[in-house]
C-alpha cells in the first residue's frame, strides 16, 4: 500500500510516523469520513470492482470512494500499516422494516488496545461504510452516543452471540447494524459483493447514492435529489448533468477525474432515465 499517498488523499501527511493512540485513531477516522465519500458510482458507470483492500486504497488514492467493502477494507490495510490492531468483522445493516441478522452485506471493523479517559478497556467500533452514521469511533461500550445531529445506541447484539447491535437515528438511513466477534477476512463478502453490485434488487444497482459525513450532518444524493440533513436542512433535484457533476466535485469531492467525458455523457442519461422512471412511479 501506498500508505503515504493515502495519508495525503486524506489531508494526514504528519500521521505516517506517529505513534498509535485513541486520539490519532480518531483524528482517521474523521478525516477519512470528510474527505471520502461513499459511492457505488462504478456500479452506474459499468466498471467492476472487487472487496480485495488493496484495490480499493489505490482507487480512493485516486480520488475516489466506494462503499463498505471498499472503504473499511482499505481503511483497515491503512491502519495495520500504521500499527493499529484492527480486526473485521462480518455485519449485517437492518434496513427499516426488515428483520436484524448476520447476513454479510458489511463489513465492520474494531480496533483494540486503546485507552482512552472514556474507554479505559481501550476497544473501538470503527465504521467508515455506514454512510450516513457514524463520524468518529465508539467506544465499545454499551450506552447512547451523540454525533451532531444523530444520536446512536450500542449494546450486545440479540442475533449475534457475544456481537454487537448498533442502532442508528430514527432519522438516519437504516435501522440498526449487528456484527459477529468472530475475526474474518474479506472472502466472506465476495458473494455478496457480487449480488450487491448486480442484482436488480440491490440498492445500489435500483439508486446511485452518494453521501459524505461531516461533523454537523451529512449530504446525501440519490439519483438526483440533493439533501441535506443537520444544519440548514435542504432538499433540491439537480435537473442538469452540470449542477449533477459540481455538486459531487463540491459537496462530495469527487471530480471524477478518472470517468471521460464520453462516460460522463453515458452515465447522465442513465441518472435522468431513472429518474424520470421515479417521477413516473415505475416501480422498475
Amino acid at each position: 500500500m501506498n500508505t503515504a499517498g493515502y495519508l495525503s488523499r486524506i489531508g494526514l501527511p504528519d500521521l505516517l510516523n506517529a505513534p498509535t493512540s485513541a486520539d490519532n485513531l480518531r483524528a482517521l477516522h474523521i478525516a477519512h469520513i470528510e474527505k471520502v465519500s461513499y459511492e457505488a458510482l462504478e456500479i452506474w458507470l459499468g466498471r467492476t470492482t472487487t472487496v480485495d483492500p488493496l484495490e480499493s486504497a489505490e482507487r480512493i488514492i485516486r480520488g475516489r470512494g466506494g462503499y463498505c467493502y471498499h472503504l473499511n477494507g482499505a481503511f483497515s490495510e491503512l491502519l495495520r500499516t500504521l500499527g493499529y490492531d484492527v480486526t473485521r468483522h462480518v455485519g449485517g445493516v437492518q434496513n427499516r422494516g426488515a428483520e436484524p441478522g448476520i447476513t454479510a452485506n458489511h463489513l465492520v471493523l474494531t480496533v483494540r488496545g486503546l485507552p482512552s479517559e472514556d474507554n479505559p478497556g481501550g476497544e473501538w467500533l470503527v465504521d467508515l461504510g455506514l454512510g450516513d452514521a457514524l463520524h468518529e469511533p465508539l467506544p465499545l461500550i454499551a450506552g447512547t452516543y451523540r454525533q451532531g445531529p444523530f444520536e446512536y445506541g450500542l449494546r450486545p447484539s440479540e442475533v449475534a452471540p457475544g456481537g454487537w447491535r448498533f442502532e442508528h437515528d430514527p432519522s438516519g438511513s437504516f435501522q440498526g447494524m449487528d456484527f459477529d466477534p468472530a475475526p474474518t477476512d474479506m472472502s466472506a463478502f465476495v458473494d455478496m459483493h457480487r449480488h450487491l453490485t448486480t442484482s436488480p434488487t440491490s440498492g445500489f444497482v435500483r439508486t446511485a447514492t452518494v453521501v459524505r459525513r461531516d461533523a454537523y450532518g451529512v449530504d446525501i444524493v440519490r439519483g438526483l435529489v440533493l439533501s441535506r440533513i443537520g444544519g440548514k436542512a435542504l432538499s433540491v433535484t439537480l435537473d442538469n448533468a452540470r449542477d449533477y457533476f459540481a455538486a459531487l466535485a463540491d459537496i462530495f469531492l469527487l471530480s471524477l477525474d478518472d470517468v471521460s467525458a464520453q462516460e460522463k455523457e453515458k452515465l447522465w442519461r442513465k441518472l435522468f432515465d431513472a429518474h424520470e422512471a421515479w417521477l413516473a412511479g415505475d416501480p422498475s
